[in-house]
């Protein structure tokens, strides 16, 4: 599997339901960055993706999205194939 990186903050439903979608996938381990706690980190995160909200997720070296657009890829079942080495 490759390395899943998200941006999150500790209150965020849809970062919860990402992570949860993520570990109905297999996946156990992930990265994650909170924006919350280190501000600093918000402003990289708006330099690497252009967005402003939360949760922002990586599979691997792909900018995938939101919960929405993760949830979008699953339902076309293109996660699989994405999360696959």
């Amino acid at each position: 599997m490759k390395p899943i990186t998200m941006y999150t903050t500790g209150v965020c439903p849809y970062c919860q339901m990402a992570k949860a979608l993520l570990k109905q996938k297999g996946i156990q381990d992930i990265q994650e960055i909170r924006v919350d706690t280190e501000p600093q980190q918000r402003v990289a995160m708006m330099e690497r993706t252009g967005r402003r909200t939360v949760p922002q997720i990586y599979i691997g070296e792909t900018h995938v999205g939101g919960f929405d657009d993760l949830n979008a890829l699953n339902q076309a079942g293109k996660l699989d194939a994405l999360l696959a080495d």
